[in-house]
């Protein structure tokens, strides 16, 4: 699979990109400063074409400046209209967003420039630590730092994050885009999330790849990424990396989540008129222990349609397949038109294939409300005789509403949302081909068998300063006496209990609440300044019930670098 993607690489870059190149982008980082921004802006502006049809991330950075700069114009052609009109802070971070893809800005750029750069070399411009920008080539160097330390109530070990890399991304003669992307981790967190590493049989780190013990109950792991990038043909783009992917508009996405380790991927996009379409095909770790030895692989390929069916309205289509061949790529799935709950049909129905919808629809410059919904098996008796709980009724679906500058108070928003997600749904009956990477799901962080609820409030008064409140509350079905109700997706689904009794949640009940509020301020141009206090409450409703508790204060530094986050 690595061979055959590398080729297919090669040939897009080398022989269609000479004939049929135009400009690239490289893309927004994973869990960007931005993302909320850009979520303003598409709400803000409702009938922006991009960013309604763009609901898969990380987001091109010369979409993310043109959106910019018509939220920009706009703003100042119509300076007393509501709907348009942009405060103080969104013009902040406007100009941020630009400052830091400036390589897309059309305009002045001299702004962006330090006023006392060190050697007239470092930090030229405000944004960048070595930045060059010539004809036919840019790039931009800069340093990768989080240093977290906490305090867990109930935990006598120290809880700690130490991050520390480079970023890099470049482009040549507006052709070729490349970015990458490396940090050393060092990382003890709250207790839960040690529970988490070694939970469902096979131990993971959430969202890293390979990993060492540090210092007992500690881990030590490389975050290594990159990707390059190429556009042909004036509306198809192709990037070929390894990192991570998210589809959806919610807080979480059931269709593909960026909450598994990075991959190997080839993506292919199509954007013309009002369509966007997406194919990605990806290379997998299959579950394994962990040591020094060749891990299984495993393959998945993903489509993803966005249609703007009005001016506020968007729609999705969405399907995938994950499956292992011992010693080859299936081919039938390589047809990035194909509908692939139909080609492995006729493979014999071996293969993980879900289906799925989703939408959004911006409201009055201020709503936005928006949804999944994800099937894997869909008998129409079973669904209208859905109290049986027949266990094949393996689907999910997520609602939520995002409400910015509520109460008339400028950049106050909230959104609200849930998730809910039958057993057995992420599953399959090798274990194998289940909807996972490197021992994590790829979809929710929860697996299957729950329902969830999510609140959270933003507030950033001035450009500076932000503040989040953040709770999110579920309920979950778990095993017991090794009997599988559906949660673990690790598990073959033939291994259940029953056919039939299943509700949501199924198996022995449990709640969990982790409740946050975040503050930092913004010292320099990406150096941030952080605390945060959490408070995490688990209850197991078995024979007796035992709950577990704690609260976790945090102080940090982070630069260039999204920030870690334990919510789950």
């Amino acid at each position: 699979m690595v061979q055959f993607i590398k080729t297919v690489a090669r040939h897009v870059i080398f022989l269609i990109l000479p004939a049929f190149g135009f400009t690239q982008s490289t893309y927004l980082p994973e869990e960007s400063n931005y993302d909320h921004f850009l979520d303003r802006l598409g709400i803000l502006l409702q009938n922006n074409s991009d960013l309604n049809v763009f609901t898969a991330k990380p987001m091109s950075r010369k979409v993310a400046v043109e959106a910019a700069e018509q939220a920009d114009s706009l703003s100042k052609a119509f300076p007393y209209d509501d709907f348009y009109h942009l405060s103080k802070t969104d013009q902040d971070n406007l100009h941020s967003l630009l400052m830091n893809n400036s390589e897309w800005v059309r305009g002045s750029k001299a702004s962006f420039e330090s006023k006392h750069p060190l050697w007239n070399t470092i930090y030229k411009t405000k944004a960048n630590f070595l930045e060059v920008n010539e004809k036919d080539f840019f790039l931009a160097i800069n340093p990768v730092i989080q240093q977290q330390q906490s305090s867990e109530t109930g935990n006598h070990e120290h809880v700690f994050l130490n991050s520390k890399g480079l970023t890099a991304r470049g482009l040549i003669a507006n052709h070729l885009g490349f970015s990458t992307y490396i940090t050393d981790n060092q990382e003890r967190g709250p207790s839960f999330f040690q529970e988490r590493v070694r939970a469902n049989g096979f131990p993971a780190v959430p969202g890293a790849g390979y990993f060492k013990p540090f210092k007992g109950t500690a881990f030590d792991y490389f975050d290594v990424r990159g990707s390059i990038n190429v556009d042909f043909w004036k509306y198809f783009s192709a990037q070929f990396g390894y990192d991570k992917n998210f589809i959806g508009n919610g807080y979480r996405s059931l269709f593909l989540s960026d909450y598994a380790a990075p991959y190997l991927f080839l993506k292919l996009n199509t954007r013309i008129w009002k369509i966007n379409y997406q194919t990605i095909f990806m290379e997998l770790i299959s579950q394994h222990q962990t040591g020094d030895y060749q891990y299984p692989r495993k393959y998945a390929v993903v489509h993803h349609l966005s249609v703007n069916a009005t001016k506020w309205l968007n729609l999705g289509l969405y399907d995938n397949v994950v499956f292992s061949r011992a010693d080859y790529f299936d081919f039938s799935y390589l047809n990035p038109v194909i509908f692939l709950v139909a080609a492995q049909q006729q493979n014999g129905s071996p293969d993980k294939t879900t289906v799925g919808l989703d939408f959004k629809a911006n409201a009055g410059h201020a709503v936005q409300i928006y949804g999944q919904l994800l099937i894997n098996e869909f008998v129409l008796h079973e669904v209208l005789h859905y109290s049986h709980g027949w266990w094949g009724n393996k689907q999910g679906l997520q609602l939520g509403i995002k409400y910015i500058d509520a109460f008339n108070l400028k950049n106050l928003d909230f959104q609200f949302e849930t998730n809910l997600v039958r057993p057995y749904t992420y599953a399959h009956n090798d274990s194998v081909s289940n909807y996972s990477h490197y021992n994590q799901p790829l979809g929710h962080p929860l697996g299957s068998n729950f329902i969830e609820f999510i609140g959270i409030g933003r507030y950033q008064p001035v450009y500076k300063w932000n503040v989040e409140l953040k709770c999110i509350y579920y309920r979950q079905g778990l095993d017991s006496g090794g009997i599988n109700y559906g949660s673990n997706i690790f598990l073959n689904y033939n291994t259940r209990p029953a056919d039939y009794g299943f509700g949501l949640p199924s198996g022995v009940p449990a709640n969990c609440l982790n409740a946050s509020a975040y503050v930092s301020y913004q010292w320099k141009e990406n150096l941030f300044l952080e605390g945060t206090i959490m408070h995490r409450s688990f209850s197991r409703h078995d024979l007796v019930t035992s709950t577990t508790s704690s609260t976790t204060f945090t102080l940090g530094l982070r630069m260039n670098m999204f920030r870690r986050i334990y919510d789950y």
